[in-house]
């Protein structure tokens, strides 16, 4: 029975004076020009490893923005046996990196997307290309992350000593999931971390905020006790980010994201049957502990909709 391999990859793009541009890579080793992708590393996650690949094979640091298709076919491994290899790849913006080669790739180049679709020696990295110059043509190519995360696993209420429910830390589950999320973050380059002051929801993206060299802005209208307290504060706080469009990670409580969600919906609209699916399904389930909830939005404000939505289970 073939084996699966799994990898990733990503469509780095641009828009310059004569239009857009799409960046291709050379490997020698194959004389070929395709995406820059790579297999996931042991016990690495997909997004990680599309941003991880992108870097290592181009130089250049991106921040995921809309899911492409997959591509999936059958090759052969160094003893000659069969494996599907599946590759997930994403829409990607250029944040930074110098663009020096080292690992497997003598050339990048970025072009129009009909020169590119010529240079491409597999059909199938063709589709990608098509399902980008959709989206840049439908305006929803250039979005920026929202992510809302649910805290991870926290020490159950049964068990904890303390006063203060505020005051509950993760357990090991959870401080293992706060240790994972930092790479899915940091693939979609948030800006800004908020979260509700309560322990558990703060240790859960204290992570990746540190990575990042972020500070942790807490809002009380996120925690639980804010929450039944006014409703509204959290929504506001919600919309206020919608309004800045500014990539950023959300992290709160279970009773506290379905009406997050719900916000969300709105903003997917009836065009976008596939996303509302997805947000509703995420809402229905309060997320599960340690869930990273990406979406990709376009524009801001009262234009702004949700063209995207991945869920980043544990």
């Amino acid at each position: 029975m073939p084996t699966t391999i799994p990898a990733a990859g990503t469509l780095p793009w641009r828009v310059r004076e004569h239009g857009l541009e799409v960046a291709l890579v050379h490997r020698p080793r194959y004389d070929d020009w395709s995406w820059a992708k790579g297999k996931l590393d042991p016990g690495e996650e997909w997004a990680p490893a599309a941003a991880r690949e992108t870097l290592e094979e181009t130089g250049l640091r991106v921040r995921l923005g809309v899911p492409l298709p997959e591509a999936r076919y059958t090759l052969l491994d160094k003893d000659g046996r069969p494996g599907d290899k599946v590759v997930r790849y994403w829409a990607a913006s250029v944040t930074g990196g110098d663009g020096r080669l080292v690992n497997e790739i003598d050339d990048v180049a970025w072009l129009d997307p009909r020169i590119a679709h010529d240079r491409l020696d597999y059909a199938r990295d063709r589709e990608q290309l098509r399902a980008l110059v959709r989206h840049h043509q439908a305006g929803t190519l250039d979005t920026w992350p929202l992510v809302v995360v649910r805290h991870a696993h926290a020490v159950a209420r049964g068990s904890w000593e303390g006063e203060l429910d505020t005051l509950r830390p993760l357990d090991r589950t959870g401080r293992e999931r706060a240790a994972g999320l930092v790479g899915v973050l940091e693939a979609y380059g948030p800006e800004r971390v908020v979260s509700s002051p309560s322990l558990r929801c703060v240790d859960t993206v204290v992570p990746f905020a540190a990575a990042s060299g972020m500070k942790v802005r807490t809002r009380n209208g996120l925690s639980e006790e804010g929450f039944a307290d006014d409703p509204a504060k959290a929504v506001r706080r919600l919309q206020k980010i919608v309004e800045q469009a500014r990539p950023t990670v959300l992290c709160s409580h279970g009773p506290v994201l379905p009406a997050l969600v719900e916000v969300l919906v709105g903003l997917a609209g009836a065009s976008e049957d596939e996303q509302v699916a997805r947000l509703r399904d995420a809402g229905r389930e309060k997320l599960v502990k340690g869930e990273a909830l990406v979406c990709h939005l376009a524009g801001a404000g009262a234009s702004a909709r949700v063209v995207a939505v991945e869920r980043h289970l544990p």
